[in-house]
């Protein structure tokens, strides 16, 4: 009997998941929002460590969080500012972290990963 190289081939492994369910998918989600753009980049750093990503994405948000932050600061130093720009800043990270977080365990999207 000969043997078929195919049956000694180990599987191919299957790409991490960031979520177990889809409570945890909420919840992973709703980091970014609640932490009102504070944590915006932990679901991603999350995500490199646990494969599912690659780290320079995980980098890039962590570069763009203190950008965002670094800028809002700096336009509005002194909390009786009325300019629009930092608080619309702080909405655009909150909503681009949260919509990429509930994007993290799709299979049509490659970037990153």
């Amino acid at each position: 009997m000969t043997s078929n190289p195919y049956f000694n081939q180990p599987l191919t492994p299957a790409r991490p998941r960031m979520f177990n369910s889809t409570v945890a998918k909420v919840i992973w989600v709703l980091v970014p929002i609640v932490t009102v753009g504070l944590a915006a980049a932990v679901p991603f750093v999350v995500a490199a460590v646990k494969g599912v990503v690659k780290p320079w994405l995980a980098i890039a948000y962590v570069v763009g969080e203190i950008a965002v932050f670094s800028i809002a600061f700096a336009i509005s130093p002194n909390p009786d500012s009325t300019s629009p720009v930092p608080g619309f800043l702080m909405v655009l990270l909150i909503i681009t972290a949260a919509t990429h977080t509930a994007l993290l365990d799709n299979d049509k999207i490659s970037i990153g990963k």
